[in-house]
């Protein structure tokens, strides 16, 4: 599942380290997330994108191929 968050952070000026801390998890956590590497809970999903008063889908980009890979 691809997301916007690096994007997102970037343009509102948040340092990765800073949105983890505020996230509650580690800062490898949000790389991982931004690199596409890790695929985060709907708890934290719903957070980010409340943080950024957004939509989990305005932040989380769903490739309905990525479902027949599985």
């Amino acid at each position: 599942m691809k997301n916007r968050i690096e994007e997102i952070r970037k343009s509102k000026g948040i340092k990765q380290e800073d949105f983890a801390k505020t996230m509650g998890v580690s800062r490898q956590t949000i790389s991982s997330l931004e690199n596409g590497r890790y695929n985060p809970s709907i708890f934290l999903a719903y957070k980010i994108a409340r943080y950024f008063k957004m939509t989990i889908e305005e932040v989380f980009i769903f490739d309905e191929e990525d479902l027949n890979k599985r």
